[in-house]
């Protein structure tokens, strides 16, 4: 009977151990993917209008990047589904590196 009882104890303890993440995946994301950056001075933000183009800091065929709550997950290259934008991804940033951007 004694080692039955060990069993049961053994069991809690590791469910205790393990955790039970469920009660996040209801949680909301904001998820966004960044084709690149610039920076310009009001004056010429004040000039844009139909037809304008604004260069931005990131080469033709350089991937895009997947942001999740503004902080790098993924990149990945832009693609159309269905007459909507979409993203492949084709690189997933290592948890490791994920665990150093939430110190910055």
């Amino acid at each position: 009977m004694e080692k039955d009882n060990v069993k049961e104890i053994k069991q809690e303890g590791d469910l205790k151990q393990t955790p039970n993440l469920d009660f996040i995946l209801d949680i909301p994301l904001e998820i966004s993917v960044e084709l690149g950056r610039a920076k310009i001075i009001i004056s010429d933000l004040l000039q844009l209008g139909p037809g304008s183009v604004i260069e931005l800091m990131k080469l033709a065929g350089e991937p895009l990047e997947v942001l999740v709550n503004q902080k790098l997950v993924a990149r990945g290259e832009a693609v159309v589904i269905n007459e909507k934008f979409g993203v492949r991804l084709t690189d997933i940033i290592s948890p490791a590196e994920r665990v150093k951007q939430l110190g910055s």
